[in-house]
């Protein structure tokens, strides 16, 4: 194996820390992954991994091997996009990963298209509601909806997906239609709570001078999926509070009901999150660019 072959095996192995992950994302076998580093460390005279039978980490050496590995490799990635034609078509794997109920609505309503665009393109799409290491899991991009933690990632600001407030009308007839904050304190809410956005058990609203003001509200359950928070608000179990992209077919069909208008949620932050790196592959760009496109077509803000 070459030279600049090896170290992206070992710049891989130092972000997945296994060798047999690596293999998977690279497409060797994994022998070829530990054959690469021994390489590697036979011709840089140190060693740069511990191995072990549950984990591979990067020795003091490894640290600073791979800090030159990324730099280097990002130069010799610029250096070949000087040569590449923007109409070349995209080729190779790409994997993203998004909140379940996002998924669901770019599927349904662009991706075919996009994916015919680019028919040599192979899309690995991860859509669940747990919060993905971007880095150790291989991805190139995640979106994530709600406040950002201080992750180390780019964070590329795609706007602020409207909420509302809704309830299914067996909910409105068993517990009567809410006019006004006091009369949440005898209504139920469903909790949602997920590593995504964490713990919701209350009902929040922005004021006409633009504070957040929170109602705690009692709720005999609570969920830590989109598909059961779904399923709870059809069941009428409760209040939610939605983007409203997510429910426009059930407002639409009459199987959830919007109430208190004058109580709107504030919007909810979209982000594309992509590791810090000086080139990124031209088909992850353009996917990003596209994706920025469709979901800023939802927004309102």
């Amino acid at each position: 194996m070459d030279k600049i072959s090896a170290m992206q095996v070992f710049v891989s192995v130092a972000e997945l820390s296994s060798f047999s992950r690596t293999a998977e994302r690279l497409g060797l076998p994994k022998g070829s992954v530990s054959g690469a580093i021994q390489q590697l460390e036979n011709q840089f005279g140190t060693q740069l991994l511990h191995r072990t039978t549950r984990k591979v980490t990067l020795t003091q050496d490894g640290h600073r091997c791979y800090e030159r590995c990324k730099g280097l490799l990002a130069d010799i990635d610029e250096l070949e996009s000087l040569f590449r034609t923007s109409s070349a078509p995209l080729s190779g794997r790409l994997r993203v990963d998004m909140p379940s109920g996002l998924a669901k609505i770019v599927i349904q309503q662009s991706l075919a298209e996009f994916l015919m665009a680019h028919p040599e393109l192979e899309l690995e799409l991860s859509s669940s509601d747990r919060r993905v290491d971007l880095i150790q899991e291989g991805f190139d991009c995640v979106v994530r909806v709600g406040a950002l933690q201080d992750s180390g990632l780019i964070a590329r600001p795609l706007g602020k997906l409207q909420m509302v407030n809704c309830a299914s009308p067996a909910y409105l007839q068993k517990y009567g239609c809410p006019q006004n904050a006091t009369d949440l304190q005898s209504h139920q809410m469903v909790h949602y709570q997920n590593a995504q956005v964490g713990h919701s058990d209350r009902f929040e609203y922005v004021t006409a001078q633009g504070d957040v003001q929170q109602v705690e509200m009692q709720g005999a359950l609570t969920v830590n999926s989109t598909e059961s928070y779904s399923a709870a608000r059809i069941a009428g179990l409760g209040i939610i509070q939605v983007p409203i992209i997510g429910v426009r077919h059930a407002l639409d069909t009459g199987t959830l009901v919007a109430i208190l208008p004058q109580l709107s949620p504030p919007a909810m932050p979209v982000s594309l999150l992509y590791p810090h790196r000086r080139n990124l592959a031209r088909r992850v760009q353009v996917f990003m660019d596209w994706m920025s496109d469709i979901i800023r077509q939802q927004y309102v803000q």
